[in-house]
């Protein structure tokens, strides 16, 4: 099993003046596990293929992770933005599943 130590970035939307609403992003480090490291390009309509990733990760879950789980968008592995598809809540851990390329959707 690989260790992971790396970033998770959590996108918040924020109302900065009435009316007006940008993305409010709030990177923090955190370490663990690498699970089931596995990479495969994905066809689709575009003229180059998508790469994807099929990682997990395990992290202890610390306070501020479970009061912002609805926020958190991806993770910076090996200098890339990898959107989170899905996370089990297993206390105190939590097991973070990776997709494609995070790309601000």
């Amino acid at each position: 099993m690989a260790k992971f130590s790396g970033v998770i970035g959590f996108v918040e939307t924020v109302e900065t003046s009435p009316g007006v609403w940008t993305d409010q992003t709030t990177e923090r480090r955190y370490k663990g596990d690498l699970f089931k490291s596995h990479v495969f390009w994905q066809s689709t309509e575009e003229v180059n293929l998508d790469l994807n990733i099929s990682n997990q990760i395990s992290i202890v879950a610390d306070n501020y992770i479970l009061e912002n789980l609805e926020y958190m968008k991806y993770v910076i592995l090996n200098n890339a933005k990898w959107k989170i598809t899905n996370i089990d809540i297993n206390r105190p851990r939590l097991i973070i599943s990776l997709g494609g390329l995070y790309r601000n959707e």
